[in-house]
């Protein structure tokens, strides 16, 4: 949580070097949505964060599918794409879909031809560490049908504990992958974006929150921007980033707006998201930032973090828990 400061990043963990990239930007002359959508951009080009582009892992039938949204405050406007494949730079392409368009959302094929049109290159996005993951997943949760167990030595540590990082086997489960950056320029003017390749082994055809204005994030020039990491599904059902926002605007802190939602997601909770005594089984961040440029992460529970890059510096704070 901070006070007010001039130009201001601020994104999820995974994204510590984007916000650095996306101050810089700024700092330069872009505009909050070139800023945001470069340091996004950064994360979907590193092969070794799964979460994201080129490298994410995959779905249960080991294919690539990507989601991203930008949102602009100054125009609001956004655009989003919805299960694009082949291509990494899902956020870039949901930039043009604002920018060319007078759509909102493109999904699937068509999102690909958008993104053949204006010159995209395709490659194949399943790089062989994701590969080596989603394999060793497949043979365990294929184990007794068709698929043999994982045998001893058979796949090496790396592999064992990223998949364990993103799947654990016990306890709650990994909160999937998301990288959600939201920018302030001295002006005051904010825009975010959010990319990612969705929870890892998701059912084929399944669309989290990341790609849907309102839920995985929105912003509002005269209010604040919101975007978050964690159970899409919760987001989805609850519109949490238009809460928040919505709150800060009607005078809330950050962190009152961000804890105020979580504790109506965790208020609105199906019994299949609650353990057997009853509490919330899933996680859920939200990354606030306020008009004046107040900011702040909070998160259901866990040593979660927000990333932040101002005046300051570059600096990973801790996320206050509901």
């Amino acid at each position: 949580m901070s006070t007010t400061n001039l130009q201001k990043t601020i994104a999820s963990a995974n994204g510590l070097e984007a916000t650095r990239l996306a101050y810089h930007q700024m700092t330069t002359g872009s505009s909050p949505l070139d800023a945001a959508v470069a340091g996004v951009t950064l994360l979907e080009d590193d092969p070794d964060e799964l979460t994201v582009g080129y490298g994410g892992l995959p779905d249960g039938s080991g294919e690539v599918t990507l989601d991203a949204a930008v949102m602009d405050g100054p125009q609001h406007r956004g655009g989003s794409v919805i299960g694009l494949k082949n291509v990494r730079h899902a956020a870039q392409v949901a930039r043009l879909v604002m920018q060319q368009t007078r759509r909102a959302m493109l999904c699937g094929d068509g999102a690909l031809e958008f993104a053949r049109a204006n010159g995209f290159v395709e490659e194949n996005l399943l790089t062989e560490k994701a590969r080596q993951i989603w394999l060793y997943w497949k043979r365990l949760e294929c184990r007794g049908k068709d698929w043999l167990p994982p045998q001893p030595g058979e796949f090496d540590a790396e592999t064992i504990a990223e998949f364990e990082r993103y799947y654990p086997i016990t306890g709650e489960k990994a909160s999937g992958g998301t990288v959600h950056l939201a920018a302030r320029d001295a002006g005051s003017d904010l825009a975010c974006a959010t990319t990612t390749s969705g929870h890892c082994f998701k059912m084929p055809g399944r669309v989290g929150d990341s790609p849907i204005f309102g839920a995985g994030l929105y912003v509002d020039n005269n209010m604040g921007t919101c975007g978050s990491v964690g159970h899409g599904e919760a987001n989805l059902l609850n519109c949490s980033s238009f809460q928040a926002v919505y709150q800060m605007g009607r005078g809330a802190s950050p962190i009152d707006a961000g804890l105020e939602t979580l504790a109506m997601i965790a208020q609105h909770a199906a019994a299949h998201e609650r353990d057997d005594a009853g509490k919330i089984a899933f996680n859920l961040q939200l990354f606030l930032l306020h008009k004046d440029g107040r900011h702040a992460g909070v998160a259901i529970r866990g040593a979660k973090q927000i990333a932040v890059t101002d005046g300051d510096g570059t600096r990973l704070e801790a996320c206050v828990n509901l």
